[in-house]
């Protein structure tokens, strides 16, 4: 592997365990917490994470779909949470991918913004959401790769899959 290609890491795991400058969190648009990696993400990372967000909620008022915002990462060993809400799947009626692709996009850029070398991102949308997993992984991988070739700043980006369905689609695009 040449270039931005040997930048891109797959593993299996608990995103709340990896130690990054950043993990992203798959939020909700009130930023309040939810199930799922969100839910996984506040209780790992304790009361400074809500509080954080309870504080950008009042100054914006939540984050939109496809938009992205920062956070300390609390106890995790991450230094920071990039959360950032993935579209709820309603067959691609309602520009769906186009919003997927700016979850990693902006998600890409507030790790630059904040310095962040090393970013780590669950599999967005796919959960309760709906998002198909397989439309979901290759949006993410063409997203960070176009997104890699362009910026140097990220030394590496770390895609975490909870489940094999994931991680198996992932290595397949990724060629691992």
């Amino acid at each position: 592997m040449t270039g931005y290609k040997n930048k891109i890491e797959l593993v299996k795991a608990d995103i709340t365990k990896i130690n990054a400058d950043a993990i992203v969190n798959a939020a909700n648009t009130s930023l309040l917490g939810g199930g799922g990696v969100d839910g996984a993400i506040h209780r790992a990372g304790g009361p400074a994470i809500l509080e954080e967000c309870r504080n950008i909620v009042a100054r914006q008022g939540g984050c939109k779909t496809g938009e992205a915002v920062i956070t300390t990462a609390g106890k995790m060993p991450a230094k920071y949470v990039i959360h950032t809400v993935g579209p709820v799947w309603n067959d691609g009626k309602y520009h769906e991918e186009h919003k997927l692709v700016n979850c990693y996009k902006n998600s890409l850029q507030l790790a630059i913004d904040n310095a962040c070398k090393t970013i780590a991102f669950p599999n967005i949308s796919t959960g309760v959401y709906r998002f198909p997993k397989d439309k979901a992984a290759k949006i993410a991988v063409d997203t960070v790769t176009e997104f890699l070739k362009k910026a140097d700043q990220i030394e590496k980006v770390t895609f975490v899959c909870f489940d094999e369905e994931n991680y198996e689609l992932y290595k397949n695009l990724l060629n691992h």
